[in-house]
C-alpha cells in the first residue's frame, strides 16, 4: 500500500455534496468580506462609478480572499465553512499545511472558474443569466472530477499535494 493510500485509511475524504454545500456556504461567508473590501476601497479611491477603478478592485479582491484563504488553511486547516461542515484541510501525509502550500492551492483553486471565465470571455457573453449558467456548469464539471481520482480529491488538492479529509466532532469533556 503506497503512503497516500495508508494515510487516506485515517482521514477519509468527505462526500463531494458535504464539500459543495461547503463551498457554497463558504460563497455566503465570502460575500460579507467582498462587500466590506469593496466599500473601503470605494472610499480609498473615490470611486464614483462602478467601472472607475474595476481592475484596482478585482485586484485587492483577489489579494484579500488569498489573505482569508491562506490565513485559515495555514491555521488549523480550516475556514469558517469548512469548521461548520467538519471539513479539513491537510497535507498528503495528514499534517497541518504549511503557508507556502495554502498559497498555492488558493492560486491554483481558481481552476473552478478559469475554464468558464475564458468561455465567457470567447463568446463575448454579458447577459446575467448566461453568466450564471456557465459558471455552475463549469463549477459543477470542475467537482465531478473527485470522482476520477481514487481518494475523491480535486485537481488543485493533488497538484499542490493537500487533501480535503473529514474533520471529527469534537467531544465535550
Amino acid at each position: 500500500m503506497s503512503g497516500e493510500d495508508a494515510g487516506s485509511l485515517d482521514f477519509p475524504a468527505p462526500s463531494i455534496r458535504r464539500r459543495l454545500a461547503s463551498f457554497v456556504y463558504e460563497g455566503v461567508l465570502l460575500f460579507g468580506v467582498v462587500m466590506t473590501t469593496a466599500l473601503f476601497y470605494a472610499g480609498l479611491v473615490n470611486q464614483r462609478n462602478a467601472m472607475q477603478g474595476r481592475t484596482g478592485l478585482m485586484a485587492v479582491l483577489f489579494i484579500v480572499l488569498g489573505l482569508y484563504f491562506v490565513w485559515f488553511w495555514s491555521h488549523g486547516g480550516q475556514t469558517l465553512a469548512m469548521k461548520s461542515w467538519r471539513i479539513r484541510l491537510v497535507d498528503r501525509d495528514g499534517t497541518a499545511v504549511t503557508p507556502w502550500r495554502s498559497l498555492t492551492r488558493y492560486l491554483l483553486s481558481w481552476l473552478w472558474f478559469l475554464p468558464a471565465c475564458v468561455v465567457l470571455s470567447l463568446w463575448g457573453v454579458h447577459s446575467a443569466p448566461m453568466i450564471f449558467t456557465v459558471l455552475f456548469v463549469g463549477v459543477l464539471g470542475y467537482a465531478l472530477t473527485a470522482f476520477l481520482h481514487p481518494l475523491r480529491q480535486f485537481p488543485h488538492d493533488v497538484m499542490c499535494g493537500t487533501r480535503i479529509v473529514d474533520a471529527p466532532k469534537k467531544t465535550s469533556s
